[in-house]
């Protein structure tokens, strides 16, 4: 992806979330040469992996295979290990409509995804076989809002605004909205991006980026590389 394209993204996404009332905290606008400068009072954020996230999975098509996220708050790893401690993540995300987040599961997190305004949301979802690969054939029992859903394998869960559905590791999803695009919130587990995800496809989790500009802000994915 272009970084002009990328900082665009940014700020529609921004206003996108904004017109729900929904607001980022303020180390989502540092420029990169406040994150710079001020490393050392920042370095929880970084280490936790906390910010802007846009990716088109390496495919090179945002428009139709494509995520918009932010992680807003995010615990570590070693607290689930000792189980206590900040346990939790929180992302604000984007779908646009019929843009697709690609079939995956994850090893450790646990998440809610809520439709908090927008568009429908639809999740195709199927079980984990015995080998952690997709079931086309196991019944799909997922919680939605407290009521739990039981239905065959590749069903298509359609959320409204305020609907969510609860989501174990090991369950199949791929999601896109419908209608028009769609505000997401997620909360989880502890959220590790690098690890946690196991696409049905090979395909990858970050953007290739050709620096046409510069970055309005990092990304997760810049922090290694244009912090150190």
């Amino acid at each position: 992806m272009k970084r002009s394209t990328i900082n665009e993204i940014i700020r529609e996404g921004d206003a996108f979330i904004r017109s729900f009332g929904y607001v980022l905290p303020p180390f989502a606008y540092l420029s990169p040469d406040e994150m710079r400068a001020r490393g050392a009072e920042f370095s929880g954020v970084v280490d936790a992996r906390l910010g802007w996230d846009v990716t088109d999975y390496g495919e090179g098509r945002f428009d139709e295979l494509g995520l918009f996220l932010f992680t807003v708050r995010n615990g570590r790893p070693e607290d689930l290990t000792r189980g206590r401690g900040m346990l939790y993540a929180e992302k604000a995300m984007i779908s646009r409509k019929d843009q697709l987040s690609p079939m995956h599961r994850h090893v450790v997190k646990a998440e809610d995804i809520i439709n908090r305004g927008g568009g429908t949301l639809v999740l195709e979802l199927f079980m984990s076989d015995e080998n952690g690969d997709v079931d086309e054939t196991a019944e799909v029992t997922v919680p939605t809002d407290g009521t739990l859903r039981r239905m065959p394998a590749g069903s298509h869960l359609k959320l409204s605004p305020g609907e969510s559905v609860t989501l174990m590791p090991g369950v199949w999803h791929g999601f896109w909205a419908e209608g028009a695009d769609v505000f997401i919130g997620e909360v989880s587990t502890v959220n590790d991006d690098v690890t946690d995800n196991v696409f049905r496809e090979p395909i990858g989790r970050f953007a290739a980026i050709e620096e046409d500009e510069e970055p309005l802000h990092l990304l997760v994915s810049d922090y290694d590389r244009m912090l150190g």
